[in-house]
């Protein structure tokens, strides 16, 4: 049964892919934020900081992104699948997977794909103190830049789950959090 389970899973996941694909060759108005246009959202009325959903352009384009908290045996499928529609993804990784799966983040990084934080080991974030998150922040970042020399300033929240005090310690690390507007 998990055989089963597994197979339709893994179709799914080259379907999301391709639909992924698709929706980058016909356009859509986000991006990949850039530097000078990117901060934390304050709304007025509740002092909840969001995290970056969608920065708007005139161009026809989309991030496409991929959490890296599963296995690998799909990587380099998705790998060849990306490259052939010449389309360049943000990968965001969590520090265990890069533990298991060097030769794996040393791929994504060496075909040109942008890596982001996704935490050390996965946790809530939002039921964690300012030290705890950081900790996360940091080990991930650690390895990362250990195995492949990049910095990264993204971090996607595990779950996508979020409050203030994961928003301004990302970006006390120096991390500008980024979350999804379409998911697959």
């Amino acid at each position: 049964m998990q055989f089963f389970h597994a197979i339709r899973w893994k179709k799914r996941y080259i379907l999301y892919g391709v639909a992924l694909i698709a929706a980058v060759r016909i356009g859509a108005a986000c991006l990949p934020p850039a530097a000078e246009k990117v901060s934390a959202i304050l709304t007025a009325e509740s002092n909840r900081e969001l995290p970056i959903y969608c920065v708007q352009t005139p161009e026809k384009k989309v991030a496409v992104s991929f959490d890296a908290a599963w296995g690998a045996d799909d990587t380099d499928e998705l790998l060849r699948i990306l490259e052939e529609n010449n389309v360049k993804a943000t990968f965001f990784l969590c520090g265990y997977w890069v533990d298991k799966y060097p030769d794996e983040v040393e791929k994504i990084a060496k075909a040109g794909h942008d890596l982001g934080n996704h935490s050390a080991t996965h946790p809530h974030m939002s039921q964690l103190t300012a030290e705890q998150i950081t900790k996360e922040l940091q080990d991930c970042h650690a390895a990362v830049k250990e195995l492949t020399g990049i910095e990264m300033d993204l971090f996607r929240p595990p779950f996508g789950e979020y409050n203030n005090t994961v928003i301004q310690t990302a970006r006390e690390n120096g991390y500008y959090s980024i979350q999804w507007d379409v998911d697959t």
